[in-house]
């Protein structure tokens, strides 16, 4: 679970970590009262879950409390990459003099935690390492051993802080690893750590990702949970059990198995390069052991969204058998109708692919194309994206 801003920061301050006060308000008559409590000037800053509010214009300063009610209406409401604004964080504004950047988060292809830190901090992490890769410090660590203070200065000093930081911020590393362990987080952020006028080192934004495999173990996380702020198509697929993730692309990806689908969205990137820049609009995992009900509420979350212009289902049988798959796409555009208007590139292979395909055959549906190989099926259904969204404009 992804937590906001305000209620990482909430974690972060139980846990020590120097954060600055806020008031979180959901009318921007109340961002006024919350800035003229907190007095001078605030930073308003929308609460989503999603990064580039500050491209977006979600994030902007107040220097007074009539400018914040201004400011907060025009952010209140405003959809950044698919999800709308719905409350905002108000801060006081900091004198930043250097931002820096840590991190800790679960490496699933080592099995183990990764601390990532750099002196390179307000910018997006990616962007750092793709830059100047030896700008980010990435330190293995040891879960039976956890971060003590020896290990902090260890990851300080393979960010290289500055002498006169690095006490301070060791002492914010120790508190992060912290809130990582107790809270059985997948990821803690801090992006940027700034080191403000007055030398203090403050965690200014806060990202958290709860594992929800360990909900049992911390009931009260249930009032942490916000359905309202979901991507529509993300609640919906919630509330379908679907492992979706809404994305900025053209091409609707339904797989089986989560690694078959990073496979398949990385496949139709190289391949929407050709198209003008395609590029996939959602992750959806309908699992190994999904059935036919399952790929078609799939397809129906997929077909709804109307950034999609074509769909690739990309499905290797094993114990979803490939008739099993073909069964749920006739059935669910049998069940959509007319509201199926967008063209699917089906990929079948391994388990019943001979009866998979015959289904599918049999059912002619003039929105199904059928290729045998997935880069093949990835340039054809980036093809069908691009002819679709040129026929829109």
């Amino acid at each position: 679970m992804d937590l906001y801003e305000y209620q990482a920061k909430d974690l972060f301050h139980a846990h020590g970590v120097p954060v600055l006060p806020g008031r979180v308000v959901t009318t921007s008559t109340q961002a006024r009262a919350a800035a003229a409590e907190l007095g001078g000037t605030v930073v308003v800053k929308a609460q989503v879950k999603t990064g580039g509010r500050g491209k977006a214009g979600g994030v902007q300063l107040a220097a007074t409390p009539e400018r914040a009610q201004r400011t907060a209406a025009a952010i209140l409401g405003m959809d950044i990459r698919g999800h709308t604004v719905h409350r905002v964080l108000v801060t006081p504004a900091c004198d930043i003099v250097a931002e820096y950047y840590l991190s800790f988060l679960l490496d699933r292809t080592h099995r183990r935690f990764l601390a990532m830190a750099s002196v390179q901090g307000g910018m997006d992490i990616e962007e750092v390492a793709a830059r100047t890769p030896g700008a980010l410090a990435k330190v293995p660590v040891d879960p039976i051993s956890g971060v003590d203070a020896a290990k902090a200065t260890e990851i300080v000093q393979a960010a290289a802080f500055p002498a006169e930081v690095a006490p301070a911020v060791a002492e914010v590393v120790r508190k992060l690893w912290e809130v990582f362990r107790a809270e059985d987080a997948t990821l803690v952020e801090v992006n940027p750590l700034v080191r403000d006028s007055q030398g203090s080192i403050i965690a200014l934004d806060a990202k958290v990702t709860l594992d929800d495999s360990a909900r049992f173990r911390h009931p009260e996380r249930a009032e942490l949970a916000d359905s309202a702020g979901l991507n529509p198509l993300e609640a919906r697929a919630r509330a379908r059990h679907l492992n979706y993730v809404k994305l900025d692309g053209q091409v609707g990806i339904i797989g089986n198995g989560a690694g078959l689908v990073m496979s398949t969205l990385d496949v139709v990137a190289r391949a929407g390069r050709a198209y003008g820049g395609i590029r996939p609009a959602n992750f959806l995992d309908i699992g190994g052991g999904a059935d036919a009900q399952v790929m078609a509420d799939g397809l129906d979350i997929i077909l709804g969204d109307p950034d999609v212009h074509s769909v690739f289902v990309n499905v290797f049988g094993g114990i979803t058998a490939c008739d099993q798959v073909a069964t749920g796409i006739v059935q669910a555009l049998g069940i959509l109708g007319d509201a199926a208007a967008k063209p699917l590139v089906v990929r079948l292979d391994g388990n019943n692919v001979t009866e998979g395909r015959r289904i599918l055959a049999q059912a002619a549906h003039p929105l199904v194309t059928m290729v045998d190989t997935m880069d093949a099926a990835a340039d054809k259904a980036a093809e069908l994206a691009a002819l679709t969204c040129a026929k829109g404009a």
